[in-house]
């Protein structure tokens, strides 16, 4: 695909979660500057104002869409004729669908180049009780998730994980006052990662689904016991399964079946639709089913147990 003449960045996230703190900062800063102008189109008013004529120095003009309605792919033709960006930036209402944005027909020459979204830690929970799907939006095909205002490091690993079930290549970041959180999830997960043999309970399925996406180099050559069920879905090839589970990753109408590629040993039986408590080693294979290296169980030992009718939870 060719490069796109006008980039557009896409911030989202909901009123107050430091999306114009945060483009205020970056809009002045070196890295960011480019010799035609930025359009920076702002959808909501929060509390953080923008001083435009600080920002006119920076070669940045603003405009406002107030109602969604009016947000249209005339109106965006209108500011390609007025203005000719070279870039446009643009600060999404958070209670509008992100899709909404990503479905429209750009003016000839724009697309979406980098999505980012912030997240206020300190309301993050109510958002996901009341808001999840709209905040599920945000997440999927984010390349960046910024979490911000964090005073409480005892969730955040479980907020990670919240993330990458629902995009798994997003980078996610924790800041406090005092800049970037790091080195806090070394000890995040329930089991004993020393463990000659992996335990993993029913409760715990999504937190190491999860950290092996995360940290491949925790579990490579190492056995584990896990209970799921069996499935052939229509991309895996071979006599590889699907060892896996139901999973919650909106609300209780958008699930889905998560796991990892198995392969049973010399000996072992495997069939489609079983629920089993497998014993396997972990390895990880280049296969086109993760299009690069991924997960792959050598099932050493398989017992038929009873389905478990709880989906999968990630924190």
């Amino acid at each position: 695909m060719a490069e796109p003449r006008v980039m557009v960045y896409l911030m989202t996230g909901f009123l107050d979660s430091g999306k114009s703190q945060f483009l205020k900062f970056t809009l002045q800063q070196e890295y960011f500057q480019i010799e035609g102008p930025t359009l920076l189109i702002l959808c909501e008013e929060g509390e953080e104002e923008y001083d435009e004529e600080e920002l006119a120095e920076y070669g940045v003009k603003i405009v406002t869409v107030e109602d969604q309605k009016d947000l249209t792919t005339e109106w965006l033709q209108e500011l390609e004729d007025e203005y000719s960006p070279e870039r446009v930036v643009v600060e999404y209402n958070g209670m509008w669908k992100v899709s909404d944005f990503e479905r429209m027909k750009f003016p000839k020459g724009w697309r979406i180049s980098q999505k980012l979204t912030m997240v206020d830690a300190s309301t993050f929970d109510v958002y996901m009780m009341n808001l999840k799907p709209l905040f599920v939006e945000m997440v999927r095909g984010s390349e960046m998730v910024v979490f911000n205002r964090c005073t409480d490091i005892r969730p955040l690993a479980g907020y990670r994980r919240s993330i990458k079930v629902v995009n798994s290549r997003a980078e996610v970041i924790f800041e406090d006052e005092e800049g970037e959180i790091e080195n806090i999830f070394a000890d995040s997960v329930p089991y004993d990662l020393d463990a000659p043999i992996l335990q993993i309970e029913n409760e715990d399925f999504g937190i190491w689904y999860v950290d092996m996406i995360e940290h491949p180099g925790r579990y490579h050559g190492k056995f584990v016991e896990v209970t799921a069920r069996l499935m052939k879905p229509k991309r895996v090839s071979g006599d590889y399964l699907m060892l896996g589970r139901m999973a919650m990753t909106c609300c209780a109408d958008d699930t889905t079946y998560i796991g990892y590629l198995c392969k049973g040993e010399e000996g072992t039986e495997l069939k489609p639709g079983e629920w089993v408590r497998v014993r396997a080693k972990i390895e990880f294979k280049m296969l086109q089913y993760y299009c690069g290296p991924g997960p792959v169980l050598q099932v050493a030992s398989a017992e038929s147990v009873q389905p478990i009718p709880e989906l999968v939870y990630f924190n």
